[in-house]
């Protein structure tokens, strides 16, 4: 039986459910936001809140002791595989909630559910979250006086 064992088995095996969840909070650390259903964010917030908690140990070790700092990055990277990713959660994310004991994430109920099983939809996010601005697309002027530009170029080769 089980009783009070604290995780939520959402229909998956224990293999699966570990990748989507190390899949899940990758893309959490790397877009700072996603949107999935409400007991995949409730079960996700678990996960990403203890991650961090560890990233920020990190802060408090000195330099000299790399032993002790190595085995926090070697305990988070049985869960997230992508290099660039730990690198941005040690050094972006966890210094970002340097003052706050708990409560990284913010789970917001979403009003609609997805079409195909009606599943309650939840979007979950950093609290402390940078807004990640992208690059405005460029005219058609700008476009056509890039390409013209690179043609002139390749002749003259």
């Amino acid at each position: 039986m089980r009783h009070r064992s604290g995780v939520k088995q959402l229909g998956r095996t224990h293999s699966h459910r570990k990748a989507m969840f190390a899949n899940m909070a990758t893309s959490l650390f790397e877009n700072e936001r996603i949107v999935t259903t409400k007991q995949k964010a409730k079960e996700l917030k678990k996960i990403s809140e203890r991650l961090i908690t560890r990233a920020k140990r990190n802060l408090d070790i000195p330099e000299e002791e790399v032993g002790k700092r190595l085995h926090n990055k070697r305990i988070i990277m049985k869960t997230i595989n992508n290099r660039d990713i730990i690198r941005k959660l040690f050094d972006d994310i966890a210094p970002r909630f340097k003052g706050r004991n708990g409560g990284y994430t913010r789970i917001y109920l979403l009003g609609d559910r997805r079409a195909g099983d009606a599943a309650e939809m939840a979007m979950i996010e950093l609290v402390e979250r940078k807004s990640i601005e992208k690059a405005a697309p460029a005219v058609d002027g700008e476009k056509k006086e890039k390409r013209k530009l690179f043609k002139k170029e390749k002749k003259e080769k």
